[in-house]
């Protein structure tokens, strides 16, 4: 008995301070984004309007019928 005397405070202090961490990570925002950093690896680094698939589409319209677009 004199043992619960020790432990619920001790968990309710440890409750507390996971409650506390938990407000406070969704209060500086590390929950707001989590798709987009599993998404940005399919993104090119050196394009960063990602319009090289927009610009690769167009020299290929452009192509004589007989040529065959470069990316083929």
């Amino acid at each position: 008995m004199p043992a619960l005397y020790v432990m619920i405070p001790a968990a309710l202090l440890i409750v507390a301070i996971a409650v506390y961490i938990f407000f406070w990570a969704v209060d500086s925002g590390q929950y707001d984004d989590l798709d987009g950093p599993a998404h940005s690896i399919l993104f090119d680094d050196q394009d960063p309007q990602h319009k090289a698939a927009m610009d690769e589409a167009q020299h290929a319209n452009e192509a004589k019928p007989d040529e065959t677009p470069p990316h083929v």
